[in-house]
Parts: structure tokens; sequence; C-alpha cells
């Protein structure tokens, strides 16, 4: 493999993001998930080193302080989120792309380091309602944390313009096939 390419995917909590993530996973091989470090608790289901590396805050900043990540963030109040430079190095140590999928800011802070090697795609819902929609049906949120997210989200479509790519996610597989096709020619 000649370069280290990083394919970065970003999209506002509900646009469809990690759907989109994991099928162009499976079907292309070359591509590896970017497992971020996060200071919250795993979800039912989710596993440390697979899903995240779930790491205490103090865990957290002793690797902030260590320079050991690529990028990070406090995405949510007390919560941080970041992408390791050792995991980005060992996706690479397997001849694979890194398929990194993180929040806006951390997003740009990645492309801002590694510039032409990166490609960053932004996942747009088709409104902010749909997205208020999307987000009440997953039935995992509070209404004061659907309002965060729907804040965040209206924060975060504020720099759509600054990515590569924007992506409207209004027909899950049309929006699919546009992303895989973006990475495809990016890769080639």
């Amino acid at each position: 493999m000649a370069a280290h390419k990083i394919i970065i995917i970003t999209a506002p909590s509900g646009a469809g993001k990690t759907t989109i993530v994991r099928k162009l996973l499976a079907a292309m091989p070359q591509l590896a998930f970017s497992v971020s470090a996060a200071t919250r608790e795993a979800r039912n289901g989710e596993q440390h080193g697979r899903d995240y590396y779930f790491m205490s805050p103090d865990e957290f900043q002793q690797k902030i302080d260590e320079n050991a990540f690529a990028e990070y963030e406090m995405v949510y109040a007390g919560k941080y989120y970041g992408t390791l430079k050792s995991e980005l190095q060992r996706i690479w140590d397997n001849d694979q792309y890194p398929m990194v999928d993180i929040d806006v800011k951390g997003a740009l802070s990645i492309k801002e380091k590694y510039h032409q090697e990166a490609l960053t795609i932004f996942i747009q819902p088709p409104s902010l309602d749909a997205l208020r929609v999307r987000l009440s049906e997953r039935g995992t949120e509070t209404q004061a944390s659907l309002d965060e997210r729907l804040g965040k989200a209206r924060y975060e479509l504020s720099f759509a313009r600054e990515f590569d790519h924007i992506v409207v996610n209004e027909e899950l597989e049309k929006a699919y096939q546009e992303v895989k096709s973006l990475v495809e020619h990016f890769l080639s």
C-alpha cells in the first residue's frame, strides 16, 4: 500500500452514518474500522476494543498528555472521544485503510493533519425534522438528550461545506452507493 490514506465519515447523530459505514466495511475488505477511544460507559452489547476503547477520564487525559491522539474532542459535557494514532497505524500495518467514523470537529481536525491523504464525507439528513423522527424512533433518547442532539446537529450542519463531499441521506441505498463511489475513486 503506497499511501497512508484515511476515510473519514461524519454526520449528525441519526443521519445514517453508522449504517453506511457498516455497509462499506462489509463490501470493501481494504477498509478497516478505526475504533475510537471514549470516556462514556459501554452501551448494551458494546465491547472494549471492538466498538470503542473505553477509558476513564484519567486514562484519556494521560493519552492526551502523551500526544497519543490524532484528534480528540469533548463531544458532550464530560464525555471525550478520540482517534488514537496507534489505531491508525495498526490498520496501515495490516495493509488496509482506516475508516474513521467521528464527529464533525474531529473529522476536520484529522483533515487538517493529514490533508490530501484524508477523504472527508459529511452525511446530511434530508432535514432536521427527519432527524428528529429518526432519533425519536430509536427509543434511546430522553426529551433532554433529544434536544441536545438536535442542537448539536444544527451546529454540525453549519460545518458541512468544509468537507470534501456532502451526501444527503434521504434514501439509504442511494446514499450508500454515492459514498461507496466516492471512496473507491479516492483509493484508486
